[in-house]
C-alpha cells in the first residue's frame, strides 16, 4: 500500500511541470500560481503515501476537486463559454496583454512582425501576425486542461483507495492490541509466591 508506483509519482504528473514552463513563457500569471500549488500538493500526496500520513493524502484528494474546477474554468475561458473571452487579460491579472505561448508558437504557426514606426508613440513596438497554424492555440490549451482533469480524477480515486487501506490497517492493529486479555506487565506479577510453592513441594 506504500508503493511509489502511484499517480503521485507517475510520469503523468510531469504534465503539470510541462504546463508550468509554457505558462511562464506566455506570462500567464494565474495559471502559474495554480500550477505551482498543484505541484506542491502532489509532492505532499507522495510524501503522505510514503510516510503513512493519511491526512496529507486527504489534502491531496480535496485539492483534486479544486484542480478539476480550475481546469474546467480554463476550458470555458478558451472556448469563450458564459461570456468569457480568450482575448481578455484575466489570466495575466490585467498586468499585460500577453496570451498563451501557443498562440504564436503552435504547430505550423508562422510569426510575422510588421514595424509600426510610422505611428506616434509606438516607435518601439511592432504588429505581430500569426498564420498557418495547424491547430488553434485555444484547442491546445483545452487539451492540456482536459488531460489534467483526467489525471486528477485518477489521482482522486487512488487517494481514496490509499486512505481506506491505511484506515483498515490502523483498525486491525487496534483490534489486535486492544483485546489482549493478558497484558505483558501481568506475566511476572508475583514471582516470589511461585518460588515458595516450588520449594515447599
Amino acid at each position: 500500500s506504500r508503493s511509489c508506483n502511484s499517480p503521485f509519482s507517475s510520469p503523468f504528473q510531469l504534465a503539470a511541470l510541462e504546463r508550468q514552463v509554457f505558462d511562464f513563457l506566455g506570462y500567464q500569471w494565474a495559471p502559474i500560481l495554480a500550477n505551482f500549488l498543484h505541484i506542491i500538493i502532489v509532492i505532499l500526496g507522495l510524501f503522505g503515501t510514503i510516510q503513512y500520513r493519511p491526512r496529507y493524502i486527504v489534502v491531496y484528494a480535496i485539492w483534486t476537486a479544486i484542480w478539476v474546477t480550475w481546469n474546467i474554468f480554463i476550458i470555458c475561458f478558451y472556448l469563450e463559454v458564459g461570456g468569457l473571452s480568450k482575448d481578455s487579460e484575466l489570466l495575466t491579472f490585467n498586468i499585460s496583454r500577453h496570451q498563451s505561448w501557443w498562440s504564436e508558437n503552435g504547430p505550423g504557426c508562422v510569426r510575422k512582425e510588421a514595424s509600426m514606426s510610422g505611428i506616434k508613440g509606438l516607435d518601439s513596438h511592432s504588429y505581430v501576425s500569426v498564420i498557418g497554424c495547424a491547430l488553434e492555440y485555444r484547442y491546445i490549451e483545452v487539451m492540456h486542461s482536459s488531460f489534467q482533469i483526467l489525471i486528477a480524477l485518477v489521482g482522486f480515486v487512488y487517494a481514496c483507495y490509499v486512505v481506506s487501506v491505511f484506515t483498515e490497517e490502523e483498525d486491525s492493529f487496534d483490534f489486535i492490541g486492544g483485546f489482549d486479555p493478558f497484558p505483558l506487565y501481568h506475566v511476572n506479577e508475583k514471582p516470589t509466591n511461585l518460588l515458595f510453592k516450588q520449594t515447599y513441594l
